[in-house]
């Protein structure tokens, strides 16, 4: 994977990596991130252009979908996972603090505890 897909999933794997615990892994034929056994990212392309799905609390996906550049994901929006497309991504930290809220909302205490 090379150019804006092979960089967007080099950014997503330096965010996710650094938090404790976490393990990358081939799911479905893209990457993923998990905290012990439980998703708490995903990176995939939609037509062509790199994506990375997340877990929001549930007001906050409601919200966030009303900007073009987040769509709820198949199957999981109604849980409060969204999908935000990478290709235009300006704001790394924006990204960073979307990733660190899903893991705060999957990762279990003694993980997050690990934060401090």
């Amino acid at each position: 994977m090379t150019g804006v897909a092979g960089d967007a999933l080099q950014r997503v794997r330096e965010i996710c990596l650094a938090l404790p615990d976490t393990k990358e892994t081939l799911t479905w034929g893209s990457p993923y991130f998990r905290v012990g056994d439980k998703i708490f990212a995903g990176y995939g392309e939609t037509d062509g252009r790199p994506t990375v799905g997340f877990k929001l609390e549930k007001p906050h996906a409601e919200a966030i979908v009303a900007d073009p550049r987040f769509t709820p994901s198949k199957y999981v929006g109604r849980h409060g996972w969204v999908t935000m497309d990478l290709a235009d991504v300006d704001d790394w930290g924006h990204v960073e603090d979307l990733i660190l809220e899903s893991f705060h909302l999957i990762a279990p205490k003694r993980t997050l505890a690990k934060l401090d």
